[in-house]
């Protein structure tokens, strides 16, 4: 398997989070091939350690790999114990962060880094960054080459496992797989959903509604199920990492959590295994923010959370992040040739706190370009930059 972006310290206990299948297990037997290691999907090691967590843990030794602890987060409990007084580091991971993010702030705080990894970035697995994606500039030829691979990229997403195949044929088995089993079945037993049609439907809904406003009660009317179930599959969907949130910005932090939702998909591969059947414009949106994202959770943008824009007057921007004092206002559009109504929203974003913003218009073309004060950027630019 190609070598991942994340670099882990050492030094400390480590528990990284990220979807299934996004390649956890593979990244830390790979990079620690000679270290204990030991899976709670493994049904005789979960009851072991459920009955007898401490000697499950003092077992592994003062160095060793525990995968899935999201199945038994008190475990933790025990982790702990053996950190501070066994001078013990193990390396985790967790699928799902039910009951898990909980569990560890409790007991494992200031002990262990908590690292995400999530599914591949755009040519992660041609080889290490080479470039800024938003503040460097690619060669010509580079961005061809990128646009070559967008369309399979947009299509089938960044599973790992998907990346390696080279048949289409191969990559929608695959995908088709992964929605039988860790996107669905495995999905609901992790959150005590017993309902299989009910979270097909809110998988079809929201994949509709991608983009939009997510109001639970027309969620849940137009899935066909009751608002406390709604909300707790779509709940279970973000601790299961296979989807993420955008809250509206406002002007002051205690009011950005005040207007409804966006969710997006953490990768475009969930969408295909779906055969929803979406526009490219919609598709396009999803994976360039997911790209993005997945650099904010690698620590490339150095932005504590992501969020969208609407203004009094209806206009949204589709991407809203702080960093380094300044902010950056981001717009993907799925045309070559942007025109002055692709820019209208950005120019008419001002802040009310007088700092300095950065506007970005991702578009499918291959031109780096500034018009007004708008920077134009292929979304070329994303293949192989951090």
């Amino acid at each position: 398997m190609f070598k991942r972006w994340l670099e882990i310290s050492e030094q400390k206990s480590c528990l990284m989070i990220g979807p299934r299948r996004s390649g956890k297990t593979t990244l830390l037997k790979n990079r620690y091939p000679a270290l204990p290691y030991a899976t709670l999907d493994d049904l005789d090691l979960l009851d072991w350690a459920k009955r007898d967590p401490k000697g499950f843990v003092s077992s592994l030794g003062r160095l060793a790999i525990i995968d899935e602890i999201q199945r038994l987060p008190s475990l933790t409990v025990a982790v702990k114990y053996a950190v501070d007084n066994e001078d013990a580091r193990f390396f985790m991971t967790g699928s799902s962060t039910i009951g898990l993010m909980d569990a560890a702030a409790d007991t494992l705080a200031g002990r262990i880094d908590i690292v995400s990894l999530p599914t591949g970035c755009w040519g992660e697995n041609d080889g290490e960054p080479i470039h800024s994606s938003l503040n460097e500039q690619v060669g010509l030829p580079k961005i061809r080459e990128a646009n070559r691979r967008l369309k399979d990229a947009i299509t089938y997403g960044q599973f790992p496992e998907v990346l390696d195949q080279e048949s289409i044929e191969k990559k929608k088995e695959i995908l088709v797989n992964y929605r039988n089993t860790y996107f669905t079945r495995d999905l609901m037993q992790l959150s005590n959903i017993e309902n299989l049609e009910g979270l097909l439907a809110v998988f079809h809904h929201l994949i509709r509604s991608l983009g939009s406003h997510l109001e639970v009660s027309n969620f849940a009317r137009e899935a066909g199920i009751s608002h406390p179930t709604a909300k707790k599959y779509l709940n279970a969907l973000n601790q299961a990492q296979m989807t993420f949130k955008l809250y509206g910005y406002q002007y002051g932090p205690a009011k950005r959590y005040i207007k409804a939702a966006k969710t997006y998909f953490s990768d475009n591969g969930i969408i295909n295994s779906f055969n929803a059947g979406l526009n490219e414009g919609q598709l396009l949106e999803n994976f360039v923010i997911v790209e993005l994202e997945k650099r904010r959770k690698l620590g490339f943008i150095k932005a504590g959370q992501f969020y969208y824009y609407k203004s009094s007057s209806g206009n949204e921007i589709d991407l809203i992040f702080e960093m380094d004092g300044t902010i950056y206002a981001v717009e993907v559009k799925a045309t070559k040739r942007p025109g002055p109504k692709d820019f209208r929203n950005l120019r008419q974003f001002e802040d009310r706190l007088n700092r300095p913003i950065k506007r970005i218009l991702f578009y499918t073309g291959e031109e780096y370009r500034t018009v007004d004060d708008i920077r134009l950027l292929p979304i070329g630019a994303l293949y192989r930059g951090k």
